[in-house]
């Protein structure tokens, strides 16, 4: 579904390419859908979420971007050429890094002493999700005291949780004949199959890309509840997305195959001098003055 999501009556709009249920709208107008700044799991710097009707659903938001593009709205111009695009997430990874930046003090406590961030205060919006709230047990203890709810981190729960989180992205990724490893690379021109892929090269393809919502701290612990060795640089098994920095601008190709054609960049052959260029060479140049001397500056001669 294509929608425009309007910011004021005197800004721009956005594009956006979501879901339907992304954009089903409530009977007020506070339970509509909502674009929300948060912090992001995996770097910890602001990235923006949907939060759809009634906070039931959250989506996580990336943009397509190119120099030089606009929009036609209606009759207007829109100036910003960028392409939303939305998809569902686990809020459970937005939850995760408040739940475990107290779990080091190593006790019970109500999930809204939890979720608090002066510089995020969305925050409070996962609160309302039912969705997250429901899935707090695979990350963390719980008791109930009074009918009120306690939590407290528990690391070797959310390691198991994101173990299957990685088979099911593994699953998903065999079902869907994805290529992964040294497959990647013809996989453009050549259909890999998934069997020619060994289960090592899943496990850390499905791992490179749950880590894109964890922390890194958390994405080293995953590895080795993995069983899988670290690696001292990116492989082809890792998604493209783990080896460079993200940008909301479309992926290119990171080489310039045209550019390395000739073996250790040799020497093109020079070419061939026509007849009047022989014959210029061959000429006896003594006395004759160079192009470049009628253009210098002359030197006044000093008088006696």
């Amino acid at each position: 579904m294509i929608s425009k999501k309007k910011r004021s009556a005197h800004t721009d709009s956005w594009v956006v390419i979501a879901p339907d249920s992304a954009l089903d709208t409530g009977r007020s107008i506070d339970s509509d859908p909502s674009f929300i700044k948060l912090k992001n799991p995996s770097t910890g710097s602001s990235s923006l979420y949907l939060f759809g009707c009634g906070d039931l659903s959250v989506y996580e938001v990336k943009a397509f971007s190119e120099a030089f593009r606009s929009w036609f709205i209606g009759q207007t111009v829109q100036r910003d050429g960028r392409l939303l695009y939305v998809t569902p997430m686990d809020p459970l990874f937005l939850l995760l890094p408040y739940i475990s930046s107290v779990g080091t003090e190593g006790k019970f406590q109500p999930v809204k002493q939890m979720v608090m961030d002066e510089d995020y205060p969305g925050c409070t919006r996962l609160l309302q999700c039912k969705q997250g709230l429901d899935s707090l047990h695979h990350v963390a203890d719980e008791k109930e005291v009074g009918g009120q709810k306690y939590h407290r981190y528990n690391q070797e729960k959310t390691l198991e949780w994101l173990k299957k989180k990685v088979q099911r992205t593994v699953n998903a990724l065999k079902k869907s004949n994805i290529s992964v490893g040294g497959g990647v690379k013809s996989s453009t021109f050549v259909r890999v199959k998934h069997e020619d892929a060994s289960e090592e090269e899943y496990l850390r393809y499905g791992h490179g890309l749950i880590s894109e919502y964890i922390s890194e701290d958390l994405s080293k612990d995953l590895l080795k509840h993995l069983e899988l060795p670290e690696i001292s640089s990116p492989k082809e098994a890792e998604p493209p997305s783990k080896k460079r920095k993200l940008s909301d601008k479309p992926i290119e190709a990171g080489e310039d195959y045209t550019k390395f054609n000739s073996a250790d960049f040799a020497r093109k052959p020079q070419k061939k001098m026509t007849a009047a260029q022989k014959s210029l060479a061959k000429a006896d140049k003594t006395g004759m003055k160079s192009l470049a001397s009628f253009f210098s500056p002359k030197v006044k001669q000093e008088k006696n």
